[in-house]
């Protein structure tokens, strides 16, 4: 590992408040903290919320940002601390969690194995392959959960038998218990700047929920700090990833995490108490192009210069828009929480071409076969 990114509590402001923490998990770091907040005053008046305002996770890192940074940081440093040699992770084919998990995984000397599901094609899916296989990362695509699932359980016995040690494994999205610590963490960044008078405290934050280590993360930290803010999460993947009663076990395995390691973390009620799911703005089939979605891209772009991804963000933020056309949010502070890269391409890792990915990935930079591969693929 690396010896240029240790963790001194720089804008870890949790594990100042809660030191034991530190103590017993570790933390690499990887993020450059904290990330920004701003007013967005022409997107606002363009849909008439009065105080709408920005945290942008987009650049969470020059190497590859978005919000998976913060969850790495936790996973990343526990996966060394066992002494794995590859971590392995899942996703859909342009998954930004398994590039993330490949960029990040380098910078401190580990190898990674990304195991994909088939997905509609999309310029930033092309993107994240070339900057995976550009660090090194393996790659892999499967037609369906149960051939990834028997793929993922031969992998880990074979590189058990050949390296002396199995990868460590990272949930999709990263959205275990332990990295969902990064954004209980987040949530305490977010009102330190608040307290600073940066932003005033939003009352919502909308952010997409595609694994819930995110919106969980959050509703944790604003509930230890006994503060009313609500977050709601946008679902942006099939309802069986992404329900109450998933949000609910991770809340309570996050919290257990949490108080078995420092005592003094509060007790912080449920789920629902803190967080709302959203689902009438997902599409029907990940990664499906929607109408409210392209609005809020364009919408994001032409106002505030912003580059959301038609996947998770653009859906996010359709849904605060619709939830401001209603009358839902008022006079009250508002917050959009951006997820997605922002890492400018001339520093993303670069070298790899669509030839020296596995077949099977090279389809998705054959134009004459069209832009949707899921149906095809078996998904």
């Amino acid at each position: 590992m690396s010896t240029e990114h240790v963790f001194n509590g720089r804008w870890r402001p949790l594990f100042e408040r809660f030191a034991r923490l530190g103590e017993r998990i570790p933390l690499v770091e990887l993020a450059d903290l904290p990330t920004p907040v701003r007013l967005l005053a022409h997107l606002g008046n363009a849909i008439d919320v009065r105080q709408l305002w920005l945290k942008d996770d987009g650049l969470s890192s020059a190497h590859y940002g978005g919000n998976k940074v913060r969850k790495l940081e936790l996973l990343l440093a526990a996966a060394t601390a066992r002494g794995a040699r590859t971590v392995m992770t899942f996703g859909y084919a342009g998954s930004n969690h398994a590039t993330a998990t490949a960029v990040h995984a380098a910078r401190i000397g580990l190898g990674s194995i990304s195991m994909l599901l088939p997905q509609e094609n999309a310029a930033y899916l092309r993107k994240n392959l070339l900057v995976s296989a550009s660090v090194g990362a393996e790659i892999h695509e499967y037609p369906s959960q149960v051939a990834l699932a028997a793929a993922a359980a031969l992998t880990l016995v074979r590189r058990r038998v050949r390296d002396g040690s199995m990868p460590f494994v990272i949930a999709p999205g990263g959205s275990s218990e332990l990295g969902t610590i990064g954004f209980v963490n987040a949530a305490f960044e977010l009102a330190a700047q608040a307290g600073e008078g940066l932003l005033p405290l939003p009352r919502r934050i909308y952010a997409a929920a595609g694994s819930l280590g995110t919106v969980v993360g959050l509703g944790i930290g604003f509930a230890a700090l006994a503060l009313p803010v609500r977050i709601i999460g946008v679902r942006v993947v099939d309802e069986r990833f992404v329900n109450p009663a998933r949000a609910q076990s991770l809340w309570q395995k996050t919290v257990r995490l949490l108080r078995s390691s420092d005592a003094s973390f509060p007790e912080v009620g449920s789920f629902a108490d803190h967080v709302e799911l959203r689902s009438e703005f997902f599409g029907g089939l990940y990664a499906r192009v929607t109408e409210a979605g392209e609005e809020a891209r364009a919408l994001a772009s032409a106002h505030e210069g912003l580059d959301l991804d038609i996947t998770y963000t653009a859906k996010a933020l359709a849904c605060l828009i619709a939830d401001a056309r209603a009358g839902r949010i008022g006079d009250d502070p508002v917050l959009f929480w951006n997820t997605v890269s922002a890492a400018p391409a001339d520093s993303l890792p670069a070298g790899a071409a669509p030839e020296d990915l596995p077949r099977r990935l090279q389809r998705y930079f054959d134009r004459t076969t069209g832009s949707s591969f899921a149906a095809a693929s078996g998904k």
